[in-house]
């Protein structure tokens, strides 16, 4: 299976994690965050971005895993209400799901309900899993297309 970051091209050379608090982790619990397709994750990248800026130097990430890799996976309708908003009980209700799921080991990839796009999925990977050594990456450069800064 194959999914996709889009990542400032000085970060490219590595598949790793901030710790930093996000959606589905809180500050210190390490995971990498991608999308199901191309798409959402140039979506998630620029929402996620301080306006649009300098375009230039980005990379995509394809991120490949064998199946044998164990998948667990989030079902949006079964989130309490307001899961997605940008409040943070919204990221509460998120973080309590990503923290449990990274601090049991639970699997190395995590599927998400995407929070912007209704019925997509961001992909969590959990870098200190066993079976995140099965996990590959390349990478190529990425433009966004002048378009999207309307």
């Amino acid at each position: 299976m194959e999914v996709f970051r889009i990542i400032h091209t000085k970060w490219a050379n590595s598949l790793m994690a901030s710790g930093y608090a996000a959606r589905w982790n809180s500050t210190g619990l390490f995971v990498i965050y991608a999308a199901e397709n191309c798409s959402l994750a140039c979506l998630e990248n620029l929402v996620h971005r301080n306006g649009f800026g300098n375009d230039a130097d980005y990379s995509l990430l394809t991120i490949s895993f064998p199946n044998t890799v164990k998948i667990v996976e989030v079902d949006s309708k079964k989130l309490p209400k307001g899961w997605n908003d940008t409040t943070e009980n919204g990221h509460l209700i998120c973080r309590t799901i990503g923290d449990n799921w990274i601090r049991n080991q639970q699997s190395a990839i995590l599927f998400v309900p995407s929070a912007i796009i209704p019925n997509e999925r961001n992909v969590l990977i959990n870098p200190n899993h066993p079976d995140f050594k099965k996990i590959k990456f390349s990478t190529q450069p990425f433009s966004f297309d002048i378009r999207l800064s309307k």
